[in-house]
């Protein structure tokens, strides 16, 4: 007869598995997971900025900062310019914490749970650290005043605060929602709904001349990073608990009849 010789390999693994889950635990594990994460991701953010103030302005994606800043100027409104600033305030530092409370009060109120929150401040703190760390390591000069729409920035350009907090937070918040709900074309509304959000954030930051494309596009990058970590450590969290609870289940002795 055929042995699967995979099954040795298999017992293996979940034996492992059981030993991490009771020495760890979900919440140790799920909180190690964001910390050394986090600890990455922001060691990134100083590499990604030391390199993008090594890379000539005019040389890779940099060489389209002007032009498209230029073309985005070029189809200013005065109609426009208002629109476009009430909504770049959603991402800033009042607008988006307001939103993110809201959507994870409600999260929290149907799942019963406070992980929700546990997330909402683990990326939240991740992507404010990442955006420090990156503006003090490439102290980057915005684009020029008179090309700016008003209220001006003065804080360093790299990276762009509001996109890299409005993708961290909009991932989390797709990610979470798709947990609770049942159908997938709800499901495919929600990421769509929160990538438009993303997308035009950044566009945003690039109209009102407050920020360059490459501020923006490292933004996304980082933010889609640091939001995976924080999920990667959600599914950790899962998992252990379920390893725990199944190992629970193996080692019950049922009582003799």
């Amino acid at each position: 007869m055929h042995q699967n010789s995979s099954a040795p390999s298999t017992s293996l693994i979940r034996r492992a598995s059981e030993r991490v889950a009771t020495w760890l635990g979900p919440y140790t594990a799920m909180w190690l997971t964001i910390i050394v994460g986090g600890i990455v991701v922001v060691g990134l953010t100083k590499v990604a900025a030391e390199i993008y103030e090594s890379i000539g302005e005019h040389d890779g994606a940099a060489a389209f900062d002007q032009p498209v800043l230029q073309w985005m100027i070029a189809h200013r409104s005065e109609t426009l310019d208002q629109l476009v600033t009430n909504f770049t305030n959603i991402g800033g530092q009042v607008g988006m914490p307001i939103l993110a409370l809201v959507v994870f009060s409600v999260l929290t109120w149907k799942t019963r749970s406070w992980r929700p929150f546990i997330l909402l401040a683990s990326v939240a703190a991740g992507s404010v650290a990442m955006t420090i760390v990156g503006k003090q390591t490439f102290d980057r000069a915005r684009p020029a005043i008179e090309l700016a729409v008003p209220p001006y920035e003065t804080s360093p350009s790299f990276p762009s605060g509001h996109t890299l907090n409005a993708t961290a937070i909009m991932t989390i918040i797709a990610y979470l929602v798709c947990l609770e709900v049942k159908w997938n074309v709800t499901r495919v509304l929600v990421i769509l709904a929160c990538a438009l959000f993303v997308v035009a954030m950044g566009l945003s930051r690039v109209f009102l001349g407050h920020h360059w494309l490459t501020d923006v596009l490292a933004a996304f990058a980082l933010g889609f990073a640091w939001a995976g970590i924080v999920i990667l450590a959600h599914r950790v969290f899962h998992s252990i608990r379920k390893v725990r609870i199944q190992s629970a289940k193996t080692t019950t002795v049922l009582p003799s009849a």
